[in-house]
Formats: C-alpha cells, structure tokens, sequence
C-alpha cells in the first residue's frame, strides 16, 4: 500500500522524492565498501570487457562484486527519477530499474543465496532477502499495470525505491561481508555462473536494456558505452560456444 496521502499534491511528491533520493545518497555513502559509482561503473565496464575478449572465469568479478554493481546500477537510477520529468523518460527509467531488480533477485535466488545457504547458519537472513525481493515484486507488478500519467505512479515508485534502499543496506552489511567470509574461495566461480545466467536471462530484452538505459542516464560517460556495447556483443554474436564451457 502506498505512504503516501491520497490529496498529496505535485510538491508533496517532489519533496517525498527529494527525501527518497537524500536516503539514497546516504546509503550509498553508507555501504561497507565506500566506492563511488563513478569506480563501479569503470569496473563493471573493464570486467565486462575483459569477459568479451578472453570470456574465461579468471576475467569475470566475483560475485559479491556483482550484486553490489547491480546495487549501484539501480540506486543511480534513482537518482535520475523526478516527477516533473516527461512521461517517456519516466518509463524508460522505471523499465530500466523493474527489469535490473527482476533479473538481480532471479539470480541471487538461483545461484548466490543456496549457495551461502551451504555455508552459513543465518537463514533468517536469507529468508528475509527472499521476502524483500516478493515486496519489490509486487511494486513492480504495480507499475507495469500503470501509466506515467496514472496518479499513483510516482509514489508507488518512491515505495519501490524505499524498500530498494532497506534491501541493499542489509545485504551490503551483512550477506555480502558473510559471503567474503564463508565462501571466498568460490566467489569468482559464483561470479561466472552468475554472469553466464544473467546473459540467458538478459538475451530476450537486449534491446529495452540499450534503449531504456541511454534514457536512464542521458550523458553517458565512456565506460558505460563502453560496457554496454560489450554486453550487446555477447549476447547477439552468433557463436556463443565461449560461454558455454
């Protein structure tokens, strides 16, 4: 259910978003790592890069590093979110950050989280992430049932961002140091089997991803061209034997 009251005008949006995007902020300067998104972005571009010249598990991140490029993916696009903006860049961005937080949950559940299920005993952890994936579902479900224009669709995305924020700080500040700790020698086996998985998955919406993220961040720097070149190469070239061995 939305938090927001139903007679909120135009400017108690902007200022529940501007609240919304000040937490973002602030989660970001709280996580662990303390790494801007500027340096995850040229991470993610150089591993990616790396991946599509020699695809071999030595080239892929591992894959704590992953989840928290994933982490930083959505919580930039947060950031680029503003009532007033037109109905098509609206779109584009809620698309863009709906089809990342699908895919990021998909395969944490299939790959990350048995995985540390092996290894650890805080299983109420992992119950709890699982759950918070199911709330942000179910906004997502609610967005793709609304149109820009609809009443309801900017709060119910500052609900989906709210409960983003939650999710990543507990999983930056507590799975994810638990992981280093308890799987540090499968990480980069992880990290591949992630990146092989999230190519299937990401394959049919190859082209929403291009379009959708030039449109969530307009003045694309080079390593974010640069990655996204690379990850449309991987997924549309014709030989793919690389990524299955």
């Amino acid at each position: 259910m939305s938090t927001t009251a139903p007679d909120s005008t135009p400017a108690d949006l902007e200022q529940q978003a501007n609240a919304t995007r000040e937490k973002v902020d602030r989660t970001l300067d709280a996580l662990q790592d303390r790494i801007s998104i500027k340096r995850r972005v040229g991470a993610a571009s150089a591993a990616i890069s790396a991946a599509a010249g020699r695809a071999s598990r030595m080239a892929t991140p591992e894959i704590t590093t992953l989840i928290r490029l994933d982490h930083t993916h959505v919580l930039s696009a947060f950031r680029h979110y503003r009532s007033h903006l037109s109905d098509a860049r609206k779109a584009a961005i809620v698309a863009n950050v709906c089809l990342g937080l699908e895919i990021h949950a998909h395969l944490e559940e299939e790959i990350f989280y048995p995985a540390l299920l092996d290894q650890a005993d805080r299983i109420a952890d992992l119950d709890k992430s699982v759950t918070e994936h199911d709330e942000m579902r179910a906004f997502i479900q609610r967005l793709r049932q609304m149109s820009p224009r609809d009443p309801e669709y900017d709060e119910t995305f500052y609900d989906l961002m709210r409960a983003v924020i939650h999710h990543v700080a507990d999983e930056e500040t507590r799975l994810l140091p638990l992981a280093e700790t308890k799987l540090k020698d499968q990480l980069r086996e992880l990290g591949w089997r992630m990146t092989r998985r999230r190519f299937e998955l990401l394959k049919p919406h190859v082209t929403e991803v291009a379009s959708t993220t030039v449109q969530t961040f307009p003045v694309l720097t080079g390593a974010i061209a640069v990655g996204l070149a690379a990850v449309v190469w991987l997924l549309l070239r014709p030989d793919e034997r690389s990524l299955r061995h």
